[in-house]
């Protein structure tokens, strides 16, 4: 089940063929496990309650939940660490937030899907019926990845 990277593959096409596995937040840490110090079924396994907006409640997006747990994993506070490392952390995440923003128009997972709510059959069924996985979600990944690369050199 697990993907197998090759050196041409960039991050995001990393990411979008995890997708058809799992979902946004995991998609987009193991496309970023290599250099995160941590290992990809331990991210995997950290990402899983951020998928859909955070437990299905479709608040912030999974891509982007899972750039903040890698942006963490990269300049996080450790536990011999200034307080410093939390400001920088802070920081980078807060770049990353405000240029998906503004990108995106939003970081929210239920505006980003124009308001489909995923925890009813109807808003599942819509969801289906106009392909906002491969419409919407996708993007985001791909759009989270982007932004992520500067960071994971």
């Amino acid at each position: 089940m697990m993907t197998t990277k090759t050196a041409t593959m960039t991050r995001a096409e990393i990411a979008l063929e995890k997708f058809g596995d799992f979902h946004c937040a995991q998609s987009v840490v193991y496309a970023f496990a290599d250099d995160s110090g941590i290992d990809a079924d331990t991210l995997l396994a950290l990402a899983t309650g951020f998928g859909v907006g955070i437990g299905r409640k479709q608040e912030v997006c999974g891509a982007v939940a899972g750039a903040v747990l890698l942006l963490g994993a990269r300049y996080g506070r450790r536990a011999n660490d200034s307080v410093g490392k939390t400001e920088r952390s802070f920081d980078e995440i807060r770049l990353f937030m405000d240029e998906f923003t503004r990108t995106t128009g939003t970081i929210k997972c239920l505006d980003l899907l124009g308001g489909c709510d995923l925890t009813t059959d109807e808003g599942r069924q819509k969801f289906q019926q106009q392909d906002l996985k491969n419409k919407v979600c996708r993007k985001c990944i791909e759009k989270a990845c982007e932004l992520l690369q500067p960071h994971f050199r």
